[in-house]
């Protein structure tokens, strides 16, 4: 039994390391202006041809980005629904994206129309302490709203009420120095820098890592509160851990692609289903990657569907990752229905 189980672990990242791969070199091809394999492979070896430029300095931190930012969105879905025991609990639905959002549009639109420029690392910041408030006050709810559904409508409104800010600051920031701003409060990876993939990177990776760390506590706390107490998983400091690496990892995505919504939702439950299992240590890799193909294939359609117009990223999570949830959510209903029954 645990053979077939090992051979379909290696078949599923196998196949979702080849989906990554595959969709990095059509991200690296296409665009405004189609590159053919030979000159994508000698800009990338050798930085020569007319087109070395595109790929250095556009495509290629864009693509990167996406990978990263889509591994670590989805890997804080997972935390989440971990902490909350909720299949569809995530930092987009509980309004801690929001939060980070606006915190970061607060700051940066303060800043730039005074003249200073923000860093990537102070975008980080502001988004965490964003993502941190919108997680206090659902963690404050939480303890006065004991039904989940409640609680999840309550994030949902707390996401509402920050992305409405959000919009106004952003309508009435008039401002020259405020550059791919719009573009921005749309959910983009459009404008990403090296110099952004060099400060996200290692604070991605390090929390993905600290995560990967916490595998044998969180699959301890999968089979309830009271056995991790059991066989030693420290609760309280367990539960920070994965309030502050989820709120991390959403700030990164926040401070750099804006909203981006239904990743931390849809691909945990699809990994899951891809694995055949919920361990965290099968799970949490898979989630990075699978994050990572999926938000690459999303921002590939929302550069190409309607070309030279290039769609909002969230607008196109939402199509491919809506009916993953809705799909969630019923057959979790028939499940409750069959056990009433």
């Amino acid at each position: 039994m645990e053979q077939p189980s090992r051979r379909r672990t290696a078949a599923a990242f196998a196949a979702l390391a080849l989906v990554l791969m595959l969709l990095l070199i059509c991200s690296l091809n296409v665009g405004s202006i189609s590159l053919s394999a030979g000159e994508v492979l000698r800009g990338l070896l050798h930085r020569s041809g007319e087109h070395a430029a595109i790929l250095w300095e556009l495509r290629l931190p864009r693509s990167l980005a996406g990978i990263l930012l889509g591994g670590a969105l989805s890997v804080a879905g997972f935390l989440l629904q971990t902490f909350f025991n909720n299949p569809i609990a995530s930092p987009f639905i509980l309004g801690i994206s929001s939060g980070a959002r606006l915190a970061v549009s607060l700051l940066m639109v303060g800043l730039l129309c005074r003249g200073f420029l923000i860093g990537s690392a102070g975008m980080i910041a502001a988004a965490f302490a964003g993502a941190m408030a919108a997680m206090g006050i659902v963690l404050l709810l939480s303890q006065k709203v004991r039904q989940m559904g409640l609680l999840i409508v309550c994030g949902v409104m707390i996401g509402d009420i920050c992305s409405a800010i959000t919009d106004f600051v952003v309508t009435f920031a008039d401002d020259a120095n405020i550059v791919n701003l719009h573009n921005w409060s749309r959910g983009s990876f459009s404008g990403i820098s090296w110099d952004n993939v060099r400060v996200l990177a290692p604070v991605v990776l390090t929390a993905l890592a600290l995560a990967f760390l916490l595998s044998k506590p969180i699959g301890a706390y999968q089979l309830g509160e009271g056995y991790a107490q059991s066989v030693g998983v420290p609760i309280r400091r367990f539960r920070l851990a994965l309030i502050l690496l989820s709120g991390l990892l959403s700030a990164c995505v926040a401070a750099f692609a804006g909203p981006v919504s239904f990743v931390g939702i849809a691909v945990p439950h699809l990994v899951k289903g891809l694995f055949g299992t919920a361990k965290p240590l099968v799970i949490i890799p898979g989630c990075f990657l699978g994050g990572g193909a999926f938000c690459l294939l999303c921002d590939l359609l929302a550069r190409t569907l309607f070309a030279p117009t290039e769609l909002g990223i969230s607008s196109v999570t939402a199509v491919l990752g809506a009916p993953v949830v809705i799909w969630i959510m019923v057959r979790r209903r028939l499940r409750t229905d069959e056990r009433g029954s």
